[in-house]
């Protein structure tokens, strides 16, 4: 049995969760979210739980099982509570505006850099340094922060750069300038 797919998904109140057709729907006090899945793996709910199980022993539906089990879990905690991600900016002159849909970022080019803020993705700027991204859907806001954080990787030796709030630079010593 997976490890992970063996784990029972609490559903909290307030969360309804239904699957017809190979399709998985949550809908909760924060939006909707759906997912298709596999045949080979089943659901079923069993009062606030729900048992995800399969069909075979196979390896590939193995691998489903626990896959399911997590994206299921995601959803669920996404439309109950959200997710975020948050960006700190670090650097002489770097910053960040919201300005609508978009986000203009000074990055040290010669121009600034503006970003479209996806649908369902909200951004919101804390401090001038720090971009706060959350949303009900972990993929997109993981994936949309870091699409942010490419546009100006921190480099090791300043530590200048778009980086994890929870993230650690490991700093590298410069020139010594002994011959």
């Amino acid at each position: 049995m997976s490890r992970i797919g063996k784990i029972p998904v609490k559903v909290p109140g307030g969360v309804k969760v239904s699957f017809q057709d190979e399709l998985i729907t949550v809908e909760g006090p924060k939006g909707k979210l759906t997912q298709k899945y596999h045949p080979v793996i089943s659901f079923e709910a069993r009062g606030e739980e729900i048992i995800v199980s399969r069909a075979n022993e196979e390896k590939q539906t193995k691998a489903y099982h626990g896959l399911y089990r997590n994206l299921l879990s995601n959803m669920v905690t996404g439309v109950s509570a959200g997710f975020t991600k948050t960006l700190i900016i670090t650097g002489v002159g770097y910053r960040a505006e919201i300005q609508g849909s978009l986000i203009s970022m000074s990055l040290g080019y010669s121009s600034d850099v503006y970003v479209g803020i996806p649908e369902g993705i909200t951004v919101t700027s804390d401090a001038p340094g720090k971009l706060v991204i959350s949303g009900i859907d972990r993929q997109r806001v993981g994936q949309f922060a870091s699409d942010i954080r490419r546009l100006r990787a921190p480099e090791p030796y300043k530590g200048k750069g778009i980086r994890y709030d929870d993230e650690k630079i490991r700093r590298k010593v410069g020139k010594s300038g002994v011959k």
